[in-house]
């Protein structure tokens, strides 16, 4: 796991390698075991990468970046790739030789054999920069870039005058000195709306991210020259997608589901140092415990706990632990503490989000407990229809289907009253939205995961939607987040009703939330996070099934219960579908009430210009006063923050 990053100037050598190395030690934090540099000879000047190591596969050999031995391919890897070991006997029979023992160096060597055709042949989270110098593969030496196909590792971008420059962090890309300190009013509708920056912008003026299962290809002579991100994984091209003997019934798909997860927690327990998992009390972190202990007894878990409180999950977790024969640990956090880390905690994220803190405290609990790498259980609601959302999605479509019969005076009029008539207030707003403004969204999908709903969005800044330019065969030179919307209520139009908000559940909130808070705030202190719910295969498989094959009426992640139902307490499936949150309603409300109000009576020097007078506090008044929720003016509060680190001069 590391920190990486390039450059292809224009300009001289000195230029480039001093721009990797202020980006790199930008990055210190993902990678304090090692660091690595490669600047260009004459022959391809301005060219250089750069990296930062986390030490988990070959301790002693793994050092980046790694040249392949003509010294003509050379490549930083940010990442695991768990099928290196099959991949590597493969390469030695093509009659490639290793030096090392470690992932990076099978990527070169299979760069050489296949080509573009290596990303396929992949399974892990994974982003890298390619260096090729050798004109047999193009007319040109090239640079080339490409992600994990769900965007499990993030890699950002920028264009300069001067040239091209990529990175793990879009902090690296703004201590680099190349990219201005701009919010991108743009990227700012899309928080407001969604609690996070949706793909494939980033709240900074020009960086941007390259989606997830996405490559992009630089002929260094053209550095000048954004190059297009196209996409080179598609689920509905998969093996599992086009295999005529797959599961078309609920049963015979959990029996084949079973062997597929535990192959992948097998895969993702491998490395050269201790593996531990995180366990709540729910489902998918109970199922990779009992995996993970079948795999490997004695195996470290870990649980925050918040004594006092409703959400502490630390008895359910102990009997999981139990069961599973795990080292249990419990890490209490409460108030005083989250008061005495909040900056820090702030600090760490590479882009806010409203539920980045709650990550940066389970990585924060994993590293007080001595662990370097952890499995965690992200993925599960995405893949097996956890969320409330598969259910408000149909009731929004429904009620978008019907605003349409009425004239919009009306729809504004009748609209005023929907949150009288739902028992929470945030419910009714969303309800509202989408009755008023049904196409301002491109999927009802959409509105169910509104933060602001467009009509309440109005109340905090002038909204800026600007007109899609994603083209069907990629992002273009100037990619917006609804575009990428678009291109995902297509794709998820095409599929069966649960299938499609599966989709589009891991393409924005797994993508945009909840992967890069995980990536960020982890690789803050040091620790990797491993998602074996993410497995491509086993992702693959469960997006071919049909709905009848995924879900059962009236019951909560149904094929992931038939499937292990047997390696669980009773207990796990009899409780209610539980969230992981902190109890921020009570914090709010308490210890921390003191930095909100300092923080909303004094917005951001960025931010402030694009607020409307009394949007932030008013919406702090409204929690005060009990009408709305916590989520609202906690995000206000991490975005206020997050600008006043970062984007202050």
């Amino acid at each position: 796991m590391c920190g990486i990053c390039g450059v292809a100037f224009a300009s001289h050598n000195v230029e480039a390698e001093l721009c990797v190395r202020t980006m790199a030690a930008a990055m210190r934090h993902r990678g304090p075991d090692d660091e690595g540099f490669l600047v260009c000879d004459r022959r391809s000047p301005g060219l250089a990468l750069g990296m930062r190591r986390l030490s988990i596969i070959d301790l002693a050999g793994g050092h980046q970046p790694l040249w392949n031995e003509t010294k003509e391919v050379a490549v930083v890897l940010n990442g695991e790739l768990y099928n290196y070991r099959e991949l590597r006997e493969r390469l030695v029979l093509c009659g490639h030789s290793f030096i090392t023992g470690s992932d990076t160096e099978v990527l070169v060597h299979a760069w050489e054999e296949w080509g573009e055709d290596t990303l396929t042949e992949l399974r892990g989270m994974f982003a890298f920069g390619l260096l090729d110098l050798r004109k047999r593969y193009a007319t040109t030496p090239i640079l080339f870039l490409a992600r994990d196909p769900l965007g499990i590792k993030p890699l950002y971008y920028t264009q300069t005058p001067d040239g091209f420059a990529f990175a793990s962090e879009v902090r690296a890309l703004l201590a680099s000195g190349t990219v201005s300190r701009r919010l991108s009013q743009d990227a700012l509708t899309a928080y407001l709306l969604f609690g996070s920056v949706s793909e494939p912008v980033t709240l900074i003026e020009g960086v941007f991210s390259l989606p997830p299962g996405h490559r992009m290809l630089l002929h260094v002579p053209e550095r000048r020259r954004t190059p297009r991100a196209r996409q080179w994984w598609d689920p509905a091209l998969s093996p599992a997608a086009r295999d005529t003997r797959k599961p078309r019934d609920f049963t015979s798909a959990a029996k084949k589901l079973r062997p597929m997860l535990e192959d992948a927690v097998r895969a993702h327990l491998i490395a050269d140092v201790p593996v531990g998992l995180f366990l709540s009390s729910g489902l998918d972190s109970g199922a990779i415990a009992s995996l993970a202990a079948k795999a490997q007894a004695g195996i470290q878990s870990f649980t925050l706990t918040f004594p006092g409180t409703a959400f502490d999950e630390a008895d359910l977790a102990r009997v999981i632990a139990k069961r599973c024969r795990t080292k249990h640990t419990e890490v209490p956090l409460n108030g005083e503490t989250i008061v005495s880390r909040l900056d820090e905690a702030i600090a760490a994220l590479d882009q806010p989000t409203m539920d980045a803190v709650n990550t940066y405290f389970v990585s924060w609990a994993a590293r007080k407990v001595g662990l370097k790498v952890a499995l965690s259980g992200l993925g599960g609601d995405e893949l097996f229809a956890g969320y409330p959302t598969f259910a408000d999605t149909p009731r929004f479509a429904k009620l978008i289907r019907s605003a349409w019969f009425v004239p919009a005076r009306i729809r504004r009029w009748t609209g005023l009253f929907f949150a009288a008539w739902r028992v929470s207030p945030d419910a009714g707003r969303k309800t509202a939205g989408a009755w008023i403004y049904p196409d301002a969204l491109p999927h009802p999908y959409f509105f169910a995961r509104t933060l602001f709903p467009p009509g309440r969005l109005e109340r905090i800044i002038e909204p800026r939607f600007r007109p899609s330019t994603v083209g069907a065969d990629g992002v273009t030179l100037e990619p917006t987040w609804l575009g990428w919307l678009q291109r995902g209520a297509d794709e998820a139009r095409k599929l069966e009703p649960i299938g499609g908000i599966s989709w589009l559940e891991m393409r924005n909130y797994m993508v945009s939330t909840l992967l890069r808070d995980t990536d960020a705030v982890s690789m803050a202190q040091s620790l990797e996070v491993r998602v074996p719910l993410l497995d491509t295969p086993l992702v693959e498989f469960v997006w071919s099934l049909p709905d009848a094959a995924r879900r059962r009426a009236g019951a909560q992640k149904a094929l992931l219960v038939e499937a292990l139902g047997d390696l669980l307490p009773e207990e796990v499936f009899a409780q209610r579908k539980r969230t992981f949150t902190l109890p921020w309603e009570e914090w709010l409300r308490g210890p921390l009430r003191v930095k909100l109000d300092a923080s909303f009576a004094e917005p951001s020097p960025t931010l402030a210009p694009f607020l409307r007078p009394g949007g932030m506090p008013g919406v702090w008044n409204d929690f005060l006063a009990g009408k709305t929720t916590w989520s609202r003016p906690w995000s206000l509060y991490v975005l206020n923050e997050w600008c006043r680190r970062h984007l202050t001069a």
